[in-house]
């Protein structure tokens, strides 16, 4: 009777663990481990789509530092600067400027403008100055030359002015959308919110930029 019983346990635990097996398995293959999704292609339309996005949503301009979020940070979306026009349609397609342009100058720190009296990377503020977003983009080789031909500005590119008597930095992106005379309207913030507007040849030219 003992051994009778004995056998019956040790059938009854083989099962129990043939089972578990199964059961682990079954799981394992129903719940595979999570993968990151592909990254998407850079599209200049898809820029243009989503800084045209931006108007009547950005309606005003606030240069104030700000302290931001890392990675993927932003300032409110009713307001911004020149260059949260860029940033944010380049996050639209999973392009974060914040983290490249804070990484390459954790790399190289002193091959930026050093005229904001900084010792070292700050991710509030650095990828929103247009002279560190140019500074980037020579970097990347992603620089063209500057032309006063309209038919040279293409879709999504970037193009960056300096503004009166102080030199003031502005960046816009040029649009898929053109004037009567056939100059490609630009999209950005110069201080009443995200616009699109025929001021490409408005002010000097200083940099001419294409993401690739």
């Amino acid at each position: 009777m003992i051994r009778a019983s004995a056998r019956f346990w040790r059938h009854a635990w083989a099962w129990a663990l043939l089972l578990l097996s199964a059961c682990h398995a079954s799981i394992s293959q129903a719940s595979p481990a999570p993968t990151r999704p592909p990254a998407q292609a850079y599209s200049a339309q898809k820029s243009v789509a989503l800084a045209r996005a931006q108007i009547g949503v950005t309606v005003a301009y606030d240069p104030a530092y700000t302290v931001i979020a890392y990675p993927n940070g932003d300032v409110p979306a009713d307001k911004g600067v020149c260059t949260d026009v860029i940033i944010r349609a380049l996050r639209g397609q999973g392009i974060d400027l914040q983290r490249l342009v804070h990484e390459d100058m954790r790399r190289a720190f002193a091959r930026y403008p050093a005229r904001w009296g900084l010792k070292r990377p700050d991710p509030n503020i650095d990828h929103r100055r247009v002279p560190n977003l140019e500074t980037f983009m020579q970097r990347r080789g992603n620089a063209l030359p500057v032309s006063q031909n309209p038919r040279d500005y293409e879709t999504g590119d970037w193009v960056t002015w300096r503004l009166g008597s102080e030199q003031l930095p502005h960046i816009g992106m040029v649009s898929d959308r053109s004037a009567a005379d056939g100059t490609p309207l630009i999209i950005h913030n110069i201080g009443r919110g995200t616009q699109e507007e025929n001021i490409l040849f408005a002010f000097p030219i200083v940099g001419h930029y294409r993401w690739r």
